[in-house]
């Protein structure tokens, strides 16, 4: 399977797109929309926007956030259901990685939910390994923080 991974604003119609689907399927698993203990990332916050596409069509995106001088933290990281399993979130994972080493950041850290068994897995199986919660994930009972060093 053949796909583009590219840097897009983030307000681009597919980006945006992706998000809201993003936000619905999480919104169902958790039966409400109250499942964000960081609260939404907003526009000035994110430093790198990807989005892969296959002949326009558009399959996953994922954020970066600078969290200090050295870190970031993945944000948005989602991939379409007839998507997954086909390789392209991994693709979009070392491509923010590669986004985060060029920006001379050497950590990239991540909060994923509870009741996301699947993002767990391929976080860990990804080679990030589970932290403490940092900054507002602390003492947030449906969180789960990770990290990788990538440079």
């Amino acid at each position: 399977m053949t796909w583009t991974i590219e840097e897009r604003s983030w307000d681009d119609p597919a980006g945006v797109a992706l998000r809201r689907a993003q936000r619905a399927e999480l919104d169902a698993r958790y039966g409400s929309d109250d499942h964000e203990p960081g609260g939404a990332p907003a526009a000035a916050e994110i430093d790198v926007f990807l989005v892969a596409t296959r002949g326009g069509e558009a399959l996953g995106c994922g954020a970066l956030r600078r969290l200090d001088d050295r870190s970031a933290e993945v944000k948005r990281m989602y991939v379409s259901p007839a998507s997954r399993g086909s390789g392209v979130a991994t693709a979009i994972l070392r491509a923010l990685e590669a986004a985060a080493k060029q920006r001379g950041w050497s950590t990239v850290r991540l909060e994923t939910g509870t009741a996301q068994p699947e993002a767990i897995r391929f976080y860990e199986r990804e080679g990030y390994r589970e932290i403490p919660l940092y900054g507002k994930y602390v003492g947030s009972p449906i969180s789960k923080c990770y990290e990788r060093v990538v440079g």
